[in-house]
């Protein structure tokens, strides 16, 4: 009690002693409409005491030196105005602008900040703020419609999963078009786990959802390999750049941000409950209605959660500053018994020494997550498919087939029984089959976990060796930790499980060591500017490194016991190794600039990699040159033209071989003897080659009101590590294949960024942003002088990813109807459809979209912020193997609707006799259709869809005038995928069943879509 009135006795002190100093009050407008403006940041000069205008620009400073003080108005997009106050009480400024949009700063490559306006290639920039409006737990989806050119797709597993992002479309045949992400200058990995595929599995999440979100200050996006050149093959792909928050110099303040987002199923399948099983059968195919139980596929998904609290101290002076964070993520699945947890502490703190020249910062983030059950996709051990397919008018359990028929909820009551033969529980279901399990059974029975411990450090240290000479050095160590862990306990589906159950543990690390060196250089020399850069660095990675055991359906010697001293000898507990990368380079960039209103900029890197020791090649040299000129500063525009500029840029880059093609890697099996590496090493290998241009041009208009930036870019990849098969004479020391280098594809668009602001007055404004781009790729070449060869990027049954010469990346292929020349489909004499031969797949479409479409808007009025997002997909393909195996087994709506009407209406002829037949019996035709092995023609769907992306309200309370002891807070309203405008597919389309290259648009029992909505409170002490 005592520390408390002391505490208040010193603030009433301090209180009485600002009402003696000088009070200064004033109004800030813009000229030429004479518009408040709010938020100018009102500086005492030579202290750091400030303030800041209003809603309606108005501001009371208390002065801390009364004699000879002068204030400093400050405001992005106007010029810094110096003021004397002179005695007076009242002071109120007028603002010019200086079009401050086109100088602000940006971060490119290596940290280093420049002009916007000096960039020759294209680049955009999305605030922590802007990113995490909609509080995804996924941060990187904030990104989503924000970016040209920049396609985010998520997988089906939900919070802590992993994202597929790609910048200018695919380029690679080895999936290996991701860009290159940098946490405050230095690369970080971001290695993806294993993903969902066909026959099940499940997403192990990457680095990047390890990040705290809230830590984040910016994001930019560098899109082309000439804006990324000196990150080296690293950043061919491009560069996002993540800039952390640091401490601010001033008074320490304490920040809270807290959200609760809860998370439901959009849609499910369309299925039917009026028509059950036929004579016992597991499939859903009488033709006689009943009334059977219907809600208990809703009843199976629960409505998630996403907490996510994060509280920060941010402190500093001239000399220090500081900045701390913890945050914590808790999440539910929609799917029961998925939960996930993260928790991240941030420590960051920089220092100036030696008269100021030398400042040291250092960065340390701290990261522990774990995800429980995260959910799969795919035939096997996936819930949804015996969920899905369950017979409406229920079945007989395997335990007592004297029970008869029962209900689906029977099954979830009782999803297991004891086996007195094996003496422990046992599966309760009702059909032994492949692709399908009790969901009850499989979700409390088959428990999966994933654990990372991760830690990022790293040490900045710059000096100022001269006022035009400053030197970088750069140190950083990324450390993970990662176990995973399933059980599959004895009793349920024997498919890839043995008797007694099964074990599949991993436990590994990845490492990255990364240093570099930089002296950078400005100068100015009348009209001609000087800015260069020249450094080296050096990077060793190491992936994948630790143990596995699985023992498969190898029995284990004691049932549900899991552990290695449980592990038949037959199966080995192995040691895996991803491989160990080192990659040193040197390189240099130089900006002329002449007269403010011309830049050239040259680059240029040369790397030595590890993955190409040995084959001659593994130094290579990549260029790069760029030169933007500012139309607006070299001749007069009309008024309403705020700035113009056009630009131009080109660059090659290298990007090595993947890891462990040139070595001979042979392994020992469970019994001692080695397995030998089929695949004869690569010792020729060349890198593949990037060669890249673009135009560009940036107009802003009405006085910055209204932007466009309009951007072309092309981009062939060439050299390509492609396998062939070794036969015959061309065998040698059991060698069956090889790599060789080969191959060309094309990636060529258009990317154009519309921003404005339509109104504008003292209590509200408007502010819309939309980014439009188009990619087309194309395989120029694959196997010189065979165009009938072919590469499959990934398949389901009877749909094929695949490529020839000519072709694109993300071309689908499979079995299609047969027809004649007059399109009717043939017929078999009783009216099975025939279709083509599975062996000669048919190209049925691409994937990937026409163009992508995303449309930002965010209405300010007075303390009030309405802020949407809708993005589109216009034109692609997308394929559910879900819908054509529901159709087989008489569970869709579809089915239930066809025999409503007694038949499937066809045109088609039969093709013997050419009798014309236009029904079908619904029965015949869907279980030639559908299934697993169906027409995969049938279940091709439009991926055109337009969705309200985000949605967020927010009001910022007028703390002073409520007398709250804050400095700011601000409560909020959010939601995420709400609903879509416009979609065709019974599903969405953007949602894959993994991240991998060949499993874009595939719906294989994926986890069904689903929106989030929420509230989010923050609030600054």
């Amino acid at each position: 009690m005592k520390k408390l009135s002391l505490l208040f006795f010193v603030l009433v002190l301090l209180g009485t002693v600002s009402a003696m100093a000088q009070t200064v009050t004033g109004r800030v407008v813009s000229e030429g409409d004479n518009e408040p403006l709010p938020g100018v940041a009102v500086l005492e000069k030579g202290t750091n005491h400030g303030a800041a205008t209003d809603f309606d620009g108005n501001y009371t400073f208390n002065l801390q030196n009364s004699e000879g003080a002068v204030l400093v108005f400050s405001f992005m997009g106007y010029e810094t105005q110096e003021v004397s106050v002179d005695g007076r009480s009242s002071i109120d400024v007028v603002l010019k602008s200086n079009n401050i949009a086109v100088d602000e700063v940006v971060v490119t490559a290596l940290g280093i900040k420049r002009e916007s306006k000096t960039l020759t290639y294209s680049s955009q920039e999305v605030s922590g703020e802007e990113m995490m409006k909609a509080r995804d737990v996924n941060f990187m989806s904030g990104l989503s419609g924000k970016t040209a050119g920049l396609e985010i797709r998520k997988s089906s597993s939900g919070a802590g999963g992993s994202t597929r992002t790609v910048l200018r479309g695919s380029k690679s045949v080895n999936s290996v078009s991701d860009p290159l992400y940098v946490i405050d200058g230095i690369p970080m990995v971001n290695n993806k786990g294993d993903q969902a595929g066909m026959w099940g599995g499940t997403d192990e999440g990457d680095g990047l959802s390890q990040l705290n979100p809230d830590d984040i200050e910016s994001i930019s996006v560098l899109k082309g390999a000439t804006a990324s050149i000196l990150y080296g093959s690293q950043g061919a792909n491009g560069v996002i750049i993540i800039t952390t928050k640091k401490g601010k110099e001033g008074k320490t303040t304490v920040s809270f941000n807290s959200s609760a987002i809860f998370e439901s199923v959009i849609e499910t399948p369309d299925l039917q409950f009026s028509y059950g099983a036929d004579g016992g059968t597991a499939e859903s195919w009488s033709y006689t209605k009943g009334n059977y139980e219907s809600d208990y596929v809703d009843d199976f998904f629960e409505t998630g959660y996403n907490l996510i609290n994060t509280v920060s101290v941010s402190s500093g002076n001239e000399k220090m500053s500081t900045y701390f964070s913890y945050g914590n993520t808790g999440a539910g699945g929609v799917v029961p018994n998925n939960s996930y947890q993260k928790h991240n502490v941030t420590f960051k703190q920089s220092a100036k020494m030696l008269d100021d020249k030398l400042t040291l910062t250092s960065n340390v983030m701290l990261t522990s997550e774990r995800s429980k059950n995260r959910p799969g996709a795919g035939y096997y051990l996936n819930p949804l498919t015996g969920l899905y397919l369950f017979p409406r008018s229920g079945a007989t359990p395997l335990s007592d087939s004297s029970l008869g028929a029962q209900p689906f909820s029977y099954f979830k009551d009782n999803y297991q029984y004891f086996m007195t033969s094996r003496n422990m529980n046992w599966q309760e279901w009702h059909i032994k089959a492949d692709n399908q399990s009790n969901p009850y059974w499989l979700i409390n029975k088959q428990p999966k976990t994933d654990l990372t411990k991760r830690v990022i450090a790293s040490l900045t240290l710059d000096y100022q060796i001269t006022e035009k000479l400053k030197f970088q050095a750069r140190g950083s160590y990324d450390y993970a930790n990662k176990t995973f862990e399933q059980k599959f306990y004895a009793g349920g589906n024997t498919v890839n499980i043995s008797e007694n159950g099964r074990w599949n543990y991993k436990k590994f690390a990845d490492k990255q060591l990364y240093s570099d060196g930089i002296f950078s250089y400005q100068n100015e020399f009348g009209d001609l500017s000087l800015s260069a850069v020249a450094g080296a660095s050096y990077q060793e990675s190491v992936y994948g490194d630790g143990v596995s055991v699985d023992n498969g359906t190898n029995d284990l010697l004691y049932p549900n016991e899991f552990y290695f001293q449980n592990v038949p000898d037959n199966v080995a507990i192995k040691s895996i190794y991803g491989g160990k990368i080192i990659k040193e380079g040197v390189f240099g960039s130089v900006q002329l600039g002449f007269k403010d209103m011309l830049f050239l900029d040259l680059s240029g890197r040369n790397d030595w990699s590890s993955t190409l020791a040995a084959t001659g090649n593994e130094s290579y040299f990549y260029p790069a040159a760029g030169l933007t000129g500012i139309l607006s500063q070299m001749v007069t525009m009309p008024e309403f033209i705020s700035f113009a500029k056009v630009r131009a840029s080109a660059s090659q880059v290298n990007n090595e071989v993947p890891w462990g093609l040139i070595q001979v890697n042979h392994s020992i099996n469970a019994s001692g003897s080695v397995d030998r590496n089929t695949v004869k090493p690569f010792t020729d290998a060349k890198p593949e080659q990037l060669v890249t241009w673009e135009l560009g041009t940036d107009w802003r208009f009405f006085n910055g009101r209204l932007g466009l930036d309009f951007t072309y870019y092309h981009i062939t990849s060439t050299n390509q590590a492609l396998s062939k098969t070794l036969s015959g004479s061309k065998q040698d020391n059991y060698y069956t294949s090889m790599y060789f280098n080969a191959g060309e594809i094309v990636n060529k668009g258009v990317e154009i960024v519309l921003n404005s602001t339509p109104v504008k007055t003292s209590d509200f404004e408007w502010n819309s942003s939309l980014n439009f781009s188009k990619n087309n790729n194309k395989v120029v070449e694959l196997y010189p002088g065979e165009p009938s060869k072919y590469i499959d990027l990934g398949s389901s049954e009877g749909y094929i990813n695949r490529i020839y010469t000519g072709g694109s990346i993300g071309d689908m292929y499979g079995i299609q109807f047969r027809r004649n020349d007059a399109g009717q489909i043939l017929l078999d004499e009783d009216g099975t459809p025939l279709k083509t031969a599975s062996d000669s797949p048919v190209y049925l479409g691409n994937l990937e979209p026409d163009f992508s479409l995303g449309w930002n808007n965010s209405f300010d009025y007075k303390r009030f912020t309405l802020s949407f997002l809708i993005n589109a997909k216009i034109g692609g393909k997308a394929f559910s193997q879900t819908e054509s195996i529901l159709d087989g087994y008489g569970v869709s709506q579809r089915t239930a609707d066809a025999r409503d009407k007694g038949y499937v209406a066809v045109n088609g002829i039969t093709e013997e006799s050419g009798t014309v037949m236009t029904q079908i019996d619904p029965q015949l035709y869907y279980s030639t259709v559908g299934g697993r092995n169906g027409i995969a023609e049938a279940y091709v769907y439009d991926r055109t869809n337009i969705r309200l992306t985000q949605l967020a309200l927010s009001y910022d309370l007028d703390v002073k005038s409520l007398g709250l002891p804050l400095q700011a807070a601000s409560f909020s309203v959010v939601g995420n995928n709400l609903f879509f405008l416009y979609k065709k597919a019974p599903f969405d389309p953007e949602l894959s069943m993994s991240t991998d290259l060949g499993s874009q648009s595939l719906d294989n029992f994926n986890v069904p879509a689903t929106r989030t909505y929420g509230f989010n409170l923050k609030f600054t002490f």
